[in-house]
């Protein structure tokens, strides 16, 4: 069976992007270039930034077509997140919302990707 372990971000700017993901992460990446930035994240997942005009073959789609999801243990958590992210000035694209899979909020990185943080019913 095959196991994802890695999301690429297509970046405008890998400077611009590494500094914001260094500080959303709390870590420095584990592989930087001119081109690409890498994090390994302690749940195993990596998390690349490749800048968007050496991406091969060229990509079609624009940040905000998919989300990277930051599950945390509940609704009170959400709203914390959300309150260091926004006093961290993030743009937020949704308050915290109650929905259907629970308390959420959406915030952007600096090239519009949407970074949700979501209550996780399995924690």
């Amino acid at each position: 069976m095959m196991n994802p372990n890695m999301v690429v971000l297509y970046v405008n700017d890998t400077v611009t992007s590494r500094v914001f993901y260094s500080d959303l992460f709390q870590r420095q990446p584990v592989e930087s270039s001119p081109n690409f930035s890498g994090f390994a994240l302690e749940s195993g997942l990596f998390v690349g930034l490749w800048l968007r005009p050496k991406v091969m073959p060229a990509a079609q789609a624009n940040a905000g077509a998919a989300e990277l999801a930051f599950p945390v243990a509940d609704a009170k958590a959400v709203d914390a997140v959300y309150e260091n992210w926004r006093g961290r000035g993030l743009v937020i694209a949704q308050e915290p919302t109650d929905m259907d899979f629970g308390r959420t909020f959406v915030a952007l990185d600096p090239d519009g990707h949407r970074l949700r943080v979501v209550a996780d019913p399995a924690r």
